[in-house]
C-alpha cells in the first residue's frame, strides 16, 4: 500500500479541521448537549468513517478496506469501554455536565497525539524486527487476562488510580477545589492555581496513555499499514465526545462488554502470534525458519470481532433487563 506524503498531509489536515470545527461549533460555548444533538453528530462521524472505508477501497483495493473496517470496529469498541472510565473520572472530580465537553475534546485530541507517536514507533519496530509481533501478541493476551480479572471492579481500580494522580499533582502544583467556569487555571488572591477541571484532564490523559498501549498493538494485529492504523484510530475517536453523552446512561447496562473486549484482545493476540510464527526469523524457534501455521484472514477477523460484540451487547441487555424486572 503506497501512501504519498501529500495524501498523509491532506488526511491530517482534514482530521485536524474536523476537530477544530467540533471545538468552535459545539465546545467553545459551554453547554450540555441534548440527546438529539449527540445522536445526530454521532451518526455524522460514524457515516464519515464508513465513507472513508469506501475511499480506501477505491484507492487501494478491497483488502485494505477490509483491514481498515476491522481496525475501526475494534478501536470503536475499545473506545466505548474507555467511555466508562471517562464517566468514572467525571464523577470522581464532580465535573459539571456543561464543562465535560471541553475536558473530553481535549482528552481525545491528546489521545490521538499519543496514539500517533505509538503508531510511528510500532511501524518502525515492525519494519526493523519481525519478531515484535510475538511481543504484541503476548502483551494483548496478558491484557485480555487482566481485563477479565478487573471486570466488575473497574470503579475501584479507576478511583485508586485517580487518587494517586491527584496526590501527585497536588504535591507539585498549587491547586484549588473550586471550579471557575471552564478554566483550567485560575487566580486566587493573585496566585495562579490549578482547578479540578485540569486535574480531571490529567486523569483522562493518563487513561488515554494506558488505552493507547492496548489499542495500537491490537490494530497492528489487523493491519500492518500505519496509514490505516492512524485513520482507523482517528475516526474511532471522532464522535467519541457525542457518544459519551448519547449512551452515558446505558454504559452501566453493558455488563458483559469487558468480557467481550477481553475475548477480542485475546483473539487478536493469538492472531499476532500465528503471524509471528509464519514470518519467524528467531533462531531458537524452528531453527529460524518460518513455521507452517494457519493465518487468520481479515474477513474472519472482522466477522469474529463483530460477532463477539453483538453477543456481549445482547447478553448484557438481556441480563440487565431481567435484573430490572425482578
Amino acid at each position: 500500500m503506497q501512501v504519498t506524503t501529500l495524501e498523509w498531509v491532506i488526511t491530517g489536515l482534514v482530521i485536524l479541521g474536523l476537530f477544530v470545527f467540533d471545538f468552535f461549533a459545539h465546545v467553545r460555548t459551554p453547554h450540555e448537549p441534548t440527546f438529539k444533538e449527540s445522536g445526530f453528530w454521532s451518526a455524522v462521524y460514524i457515516t464519515l468513517a464508513l465513507l472513508f472505508g469506501l475511499v480506501v477501497a477505491w484507492k487501494w483495493g478491497g483488502t485494505y478496506a477490509g483491514e481498515y473496517y476491522a481496525g475501526f470496529v475494534t478501536e470503536k469498541a475499545l473506545s466505548v469501554d474507555n467511555l466508562f472510565i471517562f464517566l468514572i473520572i467525571m464523577s470522581t472530580f464532580a465535573v459539571p455536565r456543561i464543562y465535560q465537553q471541553k475536558v473530553l475534546l481535549i482528552g481525545i485530541v491528546l489521545a490521538l497525539v499519543m496514539r500517533g507517536v505509538f503508531i510511528a514507533v510500532g511501524a518502525a519496530a515492525i519494519n526493523a524486527f519481525s519478531w515484535v509481533f510475538y511481543l504484541f501478541g503476548a502483551f494483548l493476551i496478558y491484557t485480555a487476562v487482566n481485563l477479565l480479572r478487573e471486570s466488575g471492579h473497574e470503579v475501584e481500580h479507576e478511583e485508586r488510580r485517580d487518587s494517586r494522580i491527584v496526590a501527585l499533582a497536588k504535591r507539585v502544583l498549587p491547586t484549588t477545589d473550586q471550579y471557575d467556569g471552564d478554566k483550567l487555571v485560575t487566580r486566587i488572591d493573585g496566585k495562579r492555581v490549578v482547578t479540578p477541571l485540569l486535574l480531571a484532564l490529567l486523569a483522562i490523559g493518563f487513561a488515554d496513555l494506558l488505552f493507547a498501549l492496548d489499542s495500537i498493538p491490537a490494530i497492528y494485529g489487523l493491519t500492518e499499514q500505519p496509514y490505516l492504523v492512524f485513520t482507523a484510530n482517528a475516526f474511532a475517536l471522532m464522535g467519541l465526545r457525542q457518544l459519551y453523552f448519547l449512551i452515558g446512561g446505558l454504559l452501566d447496562r453493558l455488563v458483559y462488554l469487558s468480557y467481550g473486549l477481553s475475548a477480542i484482545l485475546a483473539f487478536i493476540g493469538v492472531k499476532l502470534v500465528l503471524h509471528a510464527l509464519h514470518e519467524n526469523t528467531l533462531p531458537f524457534i524452528n531453527g529460524g525458519e518460518h513455521v507452517n501455521v494457519p493465518e487468520i484472514s481479515t474477513v474472519l477477523s472482522l466477522s469474529v470481532i463483530i460477532g463477539i460484540l453483538v453477543i456481549a451487547t445482547v447478553a448484557s441487555l438481556l441480563k440487565t433487563r431481567r435484573t430490572t424486572s425482578s
